[in-house]
């Protein structure tokens, strides 16, 4: 690791564990999903809005440190981007759990759960790997776990699409479930974003 002359602001690594614990919050939400009648969904969805609150608020503490602070830990585009990226998980995940209820979503489709249990494993990760910011060590499993549960999760979407479109559900069903698959695509994506804002920063400070 590089030496430094000068000190470092170390909140931030607390800050983005917070952050990354929040989203394995998120993360077993979506999965009690699964579970749930429509009737329990409602309070679920009520729970999820609050954890999204909680990792606005986690955002917008890293994005004041960072405007107060002389020195942080690593570049500053790369906090911003990380903190962005986990911040977008969380609204992801959030947004899919509204639509479900909004949409009055009876039984979702065959292959959701394996979406979500992607999710729920990227989750994991990102937060075992959060605390090892502050020395660099053992991230290199990490961003390489996560793009390939990326790579995993597109192809879960596609038979997903797939799916979807085999002609046993209506236009207005198609469009409702396609909705809520494609944010939680979405959610993946973030997550590799992470992971790869993660490689980026410990390539820089070797």
């Amino acid at each position: 690791m590089r030496f430094r002359l000068t000190p470092r602001e170390t909140s931030f690594y607390d800050m983005f564990a917070a952050s990354a614990d929040n989203i394995v919050t998120g993360s077993k939400l979506l999965m009690e999903l699964l579970g749930a009648d429509s009737s329990a969904r409602a309070e679920i969805a009520e729970r999820m809005r609050a954890a999204e609150h909680a990792g606005d608020d986690a955002t917008h503490a890293i994005f004041h440190q960072l405007n107060s602070s002389f020195i942080t830990p690593f570049d500053r585009e790369d906090i911003y981007s990380l903190a962005s990226s986990l911040d977008d998980i969380m609204d992801f995940m959030e947004e899919a759990v509204d639509l479900v209820v909004l949409y009055n979503v009876e039984e979702l489709p065959k292959g959701v759960e394996q979406q979500i249990e992607v999710l729920a494993r990227a989750a994991e990760l990102t937060a075992e790997a959060m605390p090892n910011l502050r020395t660099m060590d053992n991230l290199t499993e990490y961003w390489i776990e996560v793009n390939r549960l990326e790579n995993q999760a597109d192809q879960i979407h596609r038979k997903l699409l797939a799916h979807l479109f085999n002609g046993k559900y209506d236009a207005i069903e198609v469009l409702k479930l396609k909705q809520i698959v494609d944010v939680l695509e979405e959610a993946a994506d973030a997550f590799e974003h992470v992971a790869n804002t993660v490689e980026t920063i410990a390539v820089k400070e070797s």
